[in-house]
């Protein structure tokens, strides 16, 4: 029988196993013998740490996939306190040596760090401006080392120069720079806040030099900074900045790191949730020095989500500009005015008031949602965060949103409002004639008798006119009769139904206005609203005021026959990879105003007439080209004697099948037909690109 196993394959298997055997041997006797030494000290030499990976906040971006807002990955210089400050340098020579190197090297490169405290550069020393977050980190700071808070910066900078034990050697310039980074160390103890970053987003040829001249102190981390693809829209984006005071226990709470970014105002801060990501960890090998060998991944990082807005860029910046030329240029043309009366004379009532402010405001009639909200004085963030003190000081106050932080009397676009209600109230039918007498008299034995506008004006009146052709002239005594048998509080419910004085659903920090109530008098003056004033409601005064945006989503309520949609601006969300959606809008119904469908079919004719009939038809000269068909309304809101009128302005368009609304207001326009413009050039592009896909980034879609 023969054998399984031959001899010599027995003997080749063993010379093999010898020679792994053998080679592993002389392996490790030259690790562990020959070269364990050098590999010993090699070891020790070596630095394992645990650093954190930030994670990508995520994209801000318009309907149509345009980026509005995106990252871009910086190197930031932290300051590393261990190796600054070490046991074997008690007087703090060496560290007070190595941060005015590192301060002359950032500078000496073009690059900038951070130095908040708020004394200037040079002697003699003296408090400079602060911003909020100067003041509560310079507060916190002279607390935290029982300092008076009268204390002065003479006195402050002798106190910094004895504590971190400055030495005389250095100039009062020197000191001063090295007292503002100790400083910046020092006092996030006292707020218990961000890490500091002591120079954000510096070039890689100073990191390379720092570490060549084996400069002490610091250490590199990678961060992001957020970039403004864009300069509209500043009102709407908002802007990011790190945590402190409240937001601190805020964030914290919800596992945010001390020194993590945060939104803080807009879009930025209002979808933060989505936004911010979370950040992972990882082991880090260096060498002695400060080389890495080697990054392991211990904690995977979650980038944030990428947000849609509803806005349209390309519209949003179509109502910016639109906005902005016909203030500008307006001002310009007073502004010439009052240079000639100064001139050549001329009374106080030849005086042209300057525009203040305005806002226009779009929004998609079937959804409620908003495709332009413009605030003049407009900003871009970029400006806000590279010059926040000039901005805020700047004239009109740009910083101020009016488009819903600000509420203005609507004037004669609340008329559609009091023709609906007298309809469905049934004070008055589509088939109800009232003739204009000029001076409504009901009140007159008590001396209040308000007239129309065109017989204050003309001392003419509009004569016999139905509910369609009270608003197409925009006739006031019409409307007063109509309010005043409505009364305050039927009209005050149709308000409330079509969303004036009511919260809109924007996401975005905004102001309520108000409507005329008996309640609200009550709360202001301690009475209800007099008969007088009830009728004035009627036609858009006494004390209503609204939002540029309340009134946008009013004017799409009447042209969806009551239906107010929210105005929520977040569109949908999707993950960092563009893999899941995470949030898709569904449009929003906050309340219907339900009547019969011939009394909007009869405001509709009204409104249809202010843009197509030729002799009163305010809006016809502006619209009668255009090649889609428009409704509107104008109004002149009364501000107060010796102020120049408010003007404001609303539309809807097409008018068979309504798809946009906008609303338009400007301080001291003086009356609505003078904004009418502004709306025009609005719908001008809408109608133009509203199919267009252009500019489309690669991985965004056209979401519908």
């Amino acid at each position: 029988m023969e054998k399984q196993v031959k001899t010599s394959r027995l003997v080749i298997l063993f010379l093999v196993t010898a020679l792994l055997v053998a080679f592993s041997i002389v392996t490790l006797y030259k690790l562990q013998i020959v070269e364990g030494r050098a590999y010993y000290e090699e070891s020790r030499n070596n630095n394992v740490s645990t650093q954190r990976v930030n994670a990508a906040r995520g994209n801000i971006l318009d309907r149509y996939g345009r980026v509005l807002v995106e990252n871009r990955v910086s190197n930031d210089l932290i300051i590393d306190e261990k190796d600054l400050f070490r046991d074997d340098d008690p007087d703090y020579v060496r560290a007070n040596a190595a941060i005015l190197q590192l301060c002359t090297m950032v500078t000496d490169y073009g690059d900038s760090y951070t130095d908040t405290l708020p004394i200037t550069k040079t002697p003699p020393f003296e408090y400079t401006a602060m911003s909020d977050w100067q003041r509560v980190f310079l507060e916190a700071y002279l607390a935290g080392k029982d300092l008076s808070p009268n204390t002065t910066a003479v006195e402050l900078m002798a106190f910094m120069r004895d504590r971190y034990k400055i030495d005389n050697s250095y100039t009062a310039e020197e000191t001063r720079i090295i007292a503002g980074v100790r400083y910046e160390i020092n006092g996030r103890y006292s707020l218990a806040t961000a890490d500091y970053v002591f120079a954000q987003d510096v070039s890689m040829d100073l990191i390379t030099t720092l570490m060549e001249n084996n400069v002490p102190g610091f250490d590199v981390r990678t961060g992001f900074l957020r970039e403004y693809k864009t300069r509209y829209a500043g009102h709407i984006l908002g802007y990011t900045g790190q945590m402190f005071g409240d937001e601190v226990e805020k964030y914290t709470a919800l596992g945010y790191d001390l020194d993590a970014y945060v939104g803080k105002a807009g879009a930025e801060l209002a979808f933060e949730e989505y936004l911010h990501g979370t950040d992972g960890k990882a082991r880090v090998t260096r060498t002695a020095s400060g080389v890495v060998t080697s990054t392991v991944e211990t904690e995977p990082t979650v980038p944030g989500g990428h947000i849609y807005l509803t806005l349209d860029i390309g519209l949003q910046e179509a109502a910016e500009n639109a906005l902005n030329s016909y203030i500008v240029l307006e001002n310009e043309r007073r502004a010439e005015i009052n240079s000639d009366v100064e001139k050549y004379g001329g009374t106080e009532a030849d005086i042209q008031q300057l525009i203040t402010g305005g806002a226009a405001v779009a929004v998609d009639v079937k959804t409620g949602e908003p495709l332009a909200v413009a605030s003049w004085p407009p900003y871009s963030v970029t400006e806000l965060l590279e010059d926040y003190e000039a901005l805020s000081k700047r004239e009109n106050a740009p910083l101020y949103n009016r488009a819903f932080g600000a509420a203005y009397a609507p004037g004669s676009t609340f008329k559609p409002c009091t023709a609906i209600a007298g309809l469905a109230e049934r004070k008055i039918d589509t088939g109800t004639i009232i003739e204009d007498e000029g001076a409504y008299k009901k009140y007159a034995d008590i001396g209040y008798a308000p007239t129309c506008w065109i017989y204050g004006s003309y001392g003419i009146t509009h004569g016999e006119l139905d509910v369609v052709g009270a608003i197409t002239n925009s006739c006031n005594y019409f409307f007063y009769t109509v309010g005043d048998a409505l009364q305050i509080s039927l009209m005050a419910k149709y308000a409330k139904g079509f969303g004036l004085g009511e919260p809109t659903g924007i996401e975005l920090a905004e102001e309520l206005g108000v409507m005329t109530t008996d309640q609200y008098m009550q709360r202001k003056y301690g009475r209800d609203v007099y008969a007088g004033e009830a009728i004035q409601a009627a036609i858009g005064q006494a004390e209503s005021m609204f939002t540029p945006l309340q009134l946008a989503e009013y004017c799409a309520a009447i042209a969806n026959n009551g239906t107010r949609y929210s105005a929520s601006i977040l569109k949908s969300v999707h993950s960092y990879d563009f893999t899941r959606q995470l949030y898709s809008r569904v449009p929003e119904v906050l309340s219907t105003v339900e009547t019969e469908q011939e009394y909007y079919d009869a405001v509709h004719a009204g409104m249809r007439g202010v843009v197509t009939d030729p002799m009163v038809g305010s809006a016809y000269e502006i619209f009668m080209n255009t090649p889609y068909t428009v409704a509107g309304k104008t109004g002149t809101a009364q501000v107060g004697a010796g102020k120049t009128n408010t003007g404001v302005f609303i539309c809807y368009a097409p008018y068979d099948d309504p798809e946009i609304a906008v609303a338009v207001v400007v301080e001291k326009a003086g009356a609505g037909a003078s904004v009418i413009q502004i709306s025009r050039s609005i719908l001008n592009y809408y109608f133009a690109f509203r199919n267009s896909t252009m500019a489309l980034e690669r991985e965004g879609e056209l979401l519908k």
